[in-house]
């Protein structure tokens, strides 16, 4: 991300963090007051000293605590001072809201300023025909550039790439790729290596800067260079970049095509924006929310959540009818319609966090074919130790409950199988969907609770009826 450049006229201070966020990082709402009343008022000078000047986060987090109108208000007040390299901190639906209510040649201008991965971040949100026309309004080198970042399928490191870098021959000398930085005009804002690479574009290396500065200008590059770490395909998922890059502690990665030409760069705030955004999609799709976002309409939450609460919906009713075999047996003993939530509740939970485990590990790739026979086993075991320390908990509490000891054990033995069946749903279940290629933390969660339900409830209810002899 690159800094913001212009600055106001009136002057360049920037507010104090103190002024914008409170103690506990959170905006300020006298902050967020004083740039409302100054929208209201149309104080463009206040606007550009107190606003322009903002550091790209810290205007994102501004336009998202502002109403709809008065984002659109100070978008407009602010004119040439506004960074849009602040629509890329911002949720998607307040970014296209703004970028909707543009003029597609004010989003041009605005996106020349823009590295490539910005400019593509803001871009691929867009209508097909809104991106062609913004485009069109481009230079022609900045429009190849987008065009063949965009052209790159979403989640890619060929989407998330910065297109400019430093790159130069290997029989150039020291000084004059020194000199060359130094003149050049068309140079990133900031870069920690250049690369190597020979007529065609292939990739041959990389050099650091502190090497290039600690070595005589007489000396060629290649004899410094080194072979690039970990070059990352541009069609590779971009959590498989960013787990290659966190892995071999890169700053910066070089990107290439099929044929090995260098085709861009991922730097470390891309990969750590890439984490993030992967971990919070792990979330969302445990929670079965889909691309929720905090500032989507009522409408879009429902359309987003509905689906899977449809499908929690008939796996209760599969619960349901489990339960509903046993209906003779729940009328002659009540106490086990008090006690059975209480054996799926805690099997749902048991199953949730060997879940939430594996599927973490899953998207780590922490968890692989050579050590899930070991991990299995854990959590097997895991599942049966916990299931008789709250097996003897819960047994006594049904003892104290209803006076009945033969209850107490029932529940304790129930309480053993559903552990014991949580802690195998929550491991196997998404090793078997990551084997079919389906992604585990959507559908993980639900199948997991189904199993802990009916087993729960089986196990309890079933066991309770040929004790008693109620079946």
């Amino acid at each position: 991300m690159n800094e913001h450049s212009v600055h106001s006229a009136v002057g360049d201070q920037t507010p104090d963090r103190t002024e914008i966020y409170d103690e506990d990082g959170v905006i300020r709402a006298d902050y967020v007051a004083r740039i409302g009343a100054a929208i209201a008022d149309r104080d463009t000078l206040l606007l550009k000293e107190h606003v322009g000047s903002l550091h790209e986060s810290e205007l994102g987090d501004l336009i998202e605590s502002l109403q709809s109108e008065q984002r659109h208000a100070l978008v407009r007040l602010l004119g040439d001072d506004f960074d849009y390299t602040a629509l890329t901190e911002v949720d998607e639906a307040i970014r296209r809201e703004i970028v909707d209510d543009l003029p597609n040649e004010k989003v041009a201008e605005g996106l020349e300023d823009l590295d490539s991965d910005d400019a593509v971040y803001i871009l691929e949100d867009l209508d097909e025909q809104d991106q062609e026309d913004i485009l069109a309004k481009l230079p022609f080198t900045e429009r190849i550039r987008l065009r063949r970042s965009l052209d790159y399928p979403e989640d890619t490191a060929g989407r998330r790439m910065q297109t400019e870098f430093v790159a130069v021959p290997p029989f150039w000398s020291v000084g004059q790729t020194i000199d060359y930085m130094r003149e050049e005009d068309n140079l990133p804002d900031s870069f920690a290596q250049i690369f190597v690479i020979d007529p065609t574009f292939r990739l041959l290396g990389a050099v650091d800067l502190d090497r290039i500065l600690r070595s005589k200008r007489e000396v060629k590059i290649e004899a410094i260079m080194h072979e690039t770490s970990h070059p990352i395909p541009a069609e590779m998922d971009q959590e498989e970049a960013a787990q290659l890059v966190e892995q071999y502690d890169l700053l910066s990665a070089a990107v290439v095509d099929q044929n090995d030409r260098l085709v861009g760069v991922l730097t470390i705030d891309d990969v750590v924006d890439m984490i993030q955004e992967e971990a919070e999609e792990d979330i969302m799709r445990l929670g079965g929310v889909g691309d929720e976002e905090l500032s989507d309409d009522v409408a879009a939450t429902v359309r987003s959540r509905f689906p899977w609460l449809m499908v929690n919906l008939g796996t209760a009713v599969l619960a349901s009818m489990v339960i509903g075999l046993f209906d003779a047996t729940i009328q002659q003993m009540v106490a086990l319609a008090v006690l059975m939530p209480i054996v799926a509740s805690m099997g749902g939970n048991a199953g949730t966090q060997t879940l939430t485990v594996t599927v973490r590990a899953l998207a780590t790739r922490d968890l692989d074919i050579y050590n899930a026979a070991r991990i299995i086993r854990r959590e097997f075991f895991v599942g049966f130790i916990n299931g008789i320390l709250f097996a003897f908990v819960v047994g006594l509490l049904a003892y104290a409950w209803f006076g009945n000891g033969q209850l107490g054990f029932i529940i304790a033995a129930a309480m053993i199988i559903n552990m014991l069946a949580a802690g195998l749903a929550g491991i196997l279940l998404p090793l078997l969907l990551d084997k079919v290629n389906v992604d585990p933390a959507i559908a993980s969660a639900v199948f997991v609770t189904t199993v802990t339900d009916v087993v729960g409830f089986f196990a309890f209810l079933g066991l309770a009826g040929w004790w008693f002899g109620l079946i």
